[in-house]
Protein backbone atom coordinates (compact mmCIF):
# COMPACT_ATOMS: atom_id res chain seq x y z
CA UNK A 1 0.00 0.00 0.00
CA UNK A 2 1.83 3.25 -0.93
CA UNK A 3 -0.39 5.62 1.12
CA UNK A 4 0.40 3.80 4.18
CA UNK A 5 4.69 3.11 3.29
CA UNK A 6 4.66 6.94 2.46
CA UNK A 7 2.95 7.80 5.72
CA UNK A 8 5.49 5.97 7.71
CA UNK A 9 8.29 6.93 5.54
CA UNK A 10 7.09 10.52 6.76
CA UNK A 11 6.97 9.49 10.28
CA UNK A 12 10.19 7.71 10.52
CA UNK A 13 12.04 10.30 8.57
CA UNK A 14 9.75 13.46 11.09
CA UNK A 15 10.89 10.64 14.56
CA UNK A 16 14.76 10.46 13.29
CA UNK A 17 14.89 14.36 13.05
CA UNK A 18 13.63 15.03 16.02
CA UNK A 19 14.96 12.42 18.31
CA UNK A 20 18.28 13.41 17.54
CA UNK A 21 18.31 17.00 18.49
CA UNK A 22 18.79 17.07 21.88
CA UNK A 23 21.46 13.64 21.67
CA UNK A 24 25.21 14.55 23.15
CA UNK A 25 26.31 10.89 22.55
CA UNK A 26 27.61 10.24 18.53
CA UNK A 27 26.28 6.61 18.18
CA UNK A 28 22.76 7.83 19.40
CA UNK A 29 23.24 10.68 16.71
CA UNK A 30 24.16 8.15 14.06
CA UNK A 31 21.22 6.07 15.08
CA UNK A 32 18.59 8.56 14.86
CA UNK A 33 19.94 9.86 11.28
CA UNK A 34 19.95 6.05 10.59
CA UNK A 35 15.77 6.09 11.12
CA UNK A 36 15.75 9.73 9.29
CA UNK A 37 17.37 8.00 6.05
CA UNK A 38 15.33 4.65 6.26
CA UNK A 39 12.59 7.01 5.99
CA UNK A 40 14.03 8.64 2.36
CA UNK A 41 14.72 5.17 1.41
CA UNK A 42 10.93 4.11 2.23
CA UNK A 43 9.18 6.70 0.38
CA UNK A 44 10.61 6.06 -2.76
CA UNK A 45 10.98 2.28 -2.85
CA UNK A 46 7.67 1.65 -4.69
CA UNK A 47 8.86 4.15 -7.41
CA UNK A 48 11.94 3.26 -8.11
CA UNK A 49 14.25 0.53 -6.34
CA UNK A 50 17.48 1.60 -8.40
CA UNK A 51 17.55 5.07 -6.38
CA UNK A 52 16.80 3.05 -3.01
CA UNK A 53 19.76 0.96 -3.44
CA UNK A 54 21.49 3.87 -4.65
CA UNK A 55 20.77 5.92 -1.68
CA UNK A 56 21.83 2.81 0.44
CA UNK A 57 25.02 2.23 -1.34
CA UNK A 58 25.80 5.99 -0.49
CA UNK A 59 24.89 5.83 2.97
CA UNK A 60 26.85 2.88 4.06
CA UNK A 61 30.02 4.09 2.68
CA UNK A 62 29.32 7.98 4.42
CA UNK A 63 28.20 6.08 7.94
CA UNK A 64 30.85 3.70 7.64
CA UNK A 65 33.51 6.13 7.01
CA UNK A 66 31.77 8.36 10.31
CA UNK A 67 31.85 5.04 12.58
CA UNK A 68 35.96 4.34 11.10
CA UNK A 69 36.60 8.00 12.14
CA UNK A 70 34.79 8.54 15.27
CA UNK A 71 36.64 5.48 16.61
CA UNK A 72 39.77 6.52 15.75
CA UNK A 73 40.04 9.22 17.20
CA UNK A 74 37.83 8.17 20.17
CA UNK A 75 35.23 10.60 20.28
CA UNK A 76 31.96 9.69 21.75
CA UNK A 77 30.34 12.78 22.37
CA UNK A 78 30.09 15.69 21.13
CA UNK A 79 32.56 17.39 23.74
CA UNK A 80 34.76 15.01 22.52
CA UNK A 81 35.57 15.89 18.96
CA UNK A 82 35.98 19.56 20.09
CA UNK A 83 39.45 19.05 21.58
CA UNK A 84 40.79 16.40 19.04
CA UNK A 85 40.84 19.48 16.26
CA UNK A 86 44.22 19.83 17.29
CA UNK A 87 45.39 16.34 17.28
CA UNK A 88 43.92 14.65 13.84
CA UNK A 89 42.90 18.06 12.13
CA UNK A 90 42.55 15.91 8.59
CA UNK A 91 40.60 13.22 10.42
CA UNK A 92 38.71 15.88 12.01
CA UNK A 93 37.84 17.74 8.36
CA UNK A 94 36.87 14.56 6.97
CA UNK A 95 34.60 13.77 9.54
CA UNK A 96 32.94 17.16 9.35
CA UNK A 97 32.53 16.97 5.47
CA UNK A 98 31.43 13.34 6.16
CA UNK A 99 28.80 14.08 8.35
CA UNK A 100 27.70 17.63 6.41
CA UNK A 101 27.40 14.59 3.00
CA UNK A 102 24.92 12.94 5.22
CA UNK A 103 23.01 15.97 5.43
CA UNK A 104 22.20 16.39 2.58
CA UNK A 105 23.95 19.67 1.55
CA UNK A 106 24.65 20.85 -1.68
CA UNK A 107 27.08 19.55 -3.69
CA UNK A 108 28.42 16.94 -1.30
CA UNK A 109 27.66 13.39 -2.38
CA UNK A 110 24.66 12.74 -0.01
CA UNK A 111 23.10 15.72 -1.80
CA UNK A 112 21.92 13.78 -4.99
CA UNK A 113 20.08 10.70 -3.71
CA UNK A 114 18.05 13.13 -2.02
CA UNK A 115 17.95 15.70 -5.49
CA UNK A 116 16.69 12.48 -6.98
CA UNK A 117 14.30 10.98 -4.79
CA UNK A 118 12.22 14.58 -5.07
CA UNK A 119 12.37 14.87 -8.19
CA UNK A 120 11.35 11.14 -8.96
CA UNK A 121 8.47 11.79 -5.94
CA UNK A 122 7.74 15.08 -8.20
CA UNK A 123 6.90 13.10 -11.59
CA UNK A 124 4.55 10.64 -9.68
CA UNK A 125 2.78 13.38 -8.22
CA UNK A 126 3.54 12.88 -4.75
CA UNK A 127 4.90 17.15 -4.32
CA UNK A 128 3.40 17.49 -1.18
CA UNK A 129 5.41 13.99 0.37
CA UNK A 130 8.51 15.88 -1.05
CA UNK A 131 7.60 18.89 0.32
CA UNK A 132 7.36 17.40 3.98
CA UNK A 133 10.37 14.83 3.49
CA UNK A 134 12.39 17.49 2.56
CA UNK A 135 11.44 19.92 5.12
CA UNK A 136 11.54 17.23 8.19
CA UNK A 137 15.10 16.41 6.79
CA UNK A 138 16.16 19.73 7.84
CA UNK A 139 15.78 18.43 11.67
CA UNK A 140 18.86 16.19 11.59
Amino acid sequence: NPTLLTTMAILSTALGGWMGLNQTQTRKILAFSSISHLGWMAIIVIYNPKLTLLNFYLYVLMTSTVFLTLNSIKALKLSTLMTTWTKAPALNTMLLLTLLSLAGLPPLTGFLPKWLIIQELTKQDMAPAATIISLLSLLG
